[in-house]
């Protein structure tokens, strides 16, 4: 019943925030590019580019974590976690590169630019999740182990990705955005990356919730196999 009452008030939280965020994000002010005038108004996608970001940077870190559980103890709650929270880079990476690129074809007149650090390693991040997913899907036996060690590889590209902006030129700014938002960007800003991060809680945890039943099944057809009691 505690679980449940938590769970009902994430989803009242985010109902509210999701009416509240649209419409503070679009009465925030637009900033200044570096020629002094004001963004296109394609910057609003920022509130969301930056918010599923975090929660696919999150995720990865989950992810990792749980799979550090299943290399350590062969934990089939570690594995639940490791996958539902992969599952769920896969979901807010894809929609960090979508968002993404809608906002630079605006802002820069192309979508990607191969030479930027950020992009390709985020690329490379999404595409790591992805692998991890087909590892569990396809690899067979053993598959655990090899899906858990693209997540700690992953869970090391995280903070390239983040940092790359500070050893290599690129298209994006340096990480001081934030920092330097106007006072009247930071309450949408923040309710934005608030929305978003229950958002990912309540998905994780039903992805979560779907996995160990998958666990329970499995295991459960696995002892009526050797009792005898079902043939395959």
């Amino acid at each position: 019943m505690k679980r449940d009452g938590l769970f009902g008030i994430a989803i009242a939280l985010l109902a509210v925030a999701f009416v509240l965020v649209p419409s503070w994000i679009l009465a925030a002010p637009l900033p200044l590019n570096p020629n002094g005038l004001p963004m296109a108004y394609a910057q609003k996608i920022f509130y969301f580019h930056v918010a599923v970001a975090w929660c696919a940077f999150l995720s990865v870190f989950v992810c990792a974590g749980g799979s550090v559980f299943q290399l350590a103890k062969r934990s089939p709650r570690g594995d639940a976690v490791a996958i539902a929270a992969a599952e769920l880079v896969v979901v807010f990476g894809l929609c960090t590169l979508v968002t993404g690129p809608l906002w630079a074809r605006k802002e820069w007149g192309v979508w990607w630019v191969w030479k930027d650090v950020r992009l390709v390693t985020m690329l490379i991040l999404w595409i790591t999740f992805l692998a991890y997913l087909f590892v569990r899907r396809y690899g067979g036996p053993g598959s655990e182990q090899l899906a858990s060690g693209l997540a700690l590889f992953g869970a090391v590209n995280v903070p390239i990705v983040y940092l790359s902006v500070f050893f290599w030129r690129t298209q994006h700014p340096q990480g001081k955005v934030v920092g330097s938002l106007d006072p009247a960007m930071r309450a949408p800003f923040w309710l934005s990356l608030a929305a978003f991060s229950i958002l990912y809680g309540v998905l994780f945890f039903l992805r979560l919730h779907l996995e160990r039943q998958r666990q329970r099944l499995a295991e459960a057809q696995l002892a009526a196999q050797d009792a005898g009691l079902v043939r395959w």
